[in-house]
């Protein structure tokens, strides 16, 4: 088997996450893998996916990003980003197109839950971030807001409610760019009723 060092230096150049096939090109085979495993060099994160082991280098926004590069951050996760929330959401909030295959996120970690979403409302108010030092897609604060209306009876009261007050308060809020996404996203009465009386 090739060197420990040689092996965190492959990680390193795949930003600390490797694929079987990226392992067995290297020369590093099933046998070789389990006894990285075994040692807590590395991890099986994903059915094919293997992760460094660096607690002093850890980033979950790394993993998501590289397991599932397709993926936004939504709802609590964006919400806690833009300090609409200050509860540390207990897993990632991922909004992907509904014709997502839906076993690619059965995963132990990190903790996600997925929100399917239609393709042509998807890319409605990406932007993009900075977490840990790692690039990662974003819905903005007013498709977030959207997404808090269309997901009211299923979020947590207590964050919905300082969200919708958080928004209200935030002078970059973008009112225009609001009632274009409520309008596509089709929740303007919610907007109107929920927020307006607010503005």
């Amino acid at each position: 088997m090739i060197s420990l060092e040689t092996i965190e230096k492959l990680f390193r150049q795949h930003h600390g996450m490797m694929r079987t096939k990226e392992l067995y090109k290297a020369r590093v085979f099933y046998h070789d893998i389990q006894r990285l495993i075994e040692k807590g060099v590395i991890e099986n994160i994903r059915y094919g996916y293997y992760q460094w082991v660096d607690p002093n280098h850890h980033s979950e926004a790394l993993t998501i990003t590289q397991l599932f590069p397709d993926a936004i951050l939504c709802l609590n996760s964006a919400l806690f980003y833009h300090r609409y929330s200050n509860r540390v959401p207990l897993e990632w909030n991922l909004a992907v197109s509904k014709d997502s295959n839906k076993s690619r996120f059965r995963i132990d970690y990190p903790l996600i839950k997925p929100y399917y979403v239609e393709p042509t409302l998807l890319e409605i108010g990406v932007s993009t971030t900075e977490i840990d030092g790692h690039p990662v897609r974003i819905y903005d604060k007013e498709r977030t807001m959207c997404d808090c209306l269309r997901y009211m009876g299923k979020m947590d009261k207590e964050i919905f409610n300082r969200s919708i007050r958080s928004y209200v308060e935030d002078d970059e809020k973008n009112i225009p760019q609001l009632m274009e996404y409520a309008t596509k996203l089709r929740v303007l009465k919610k907007v109107k009723m929920i927020i307006g009386v607010w503005l």
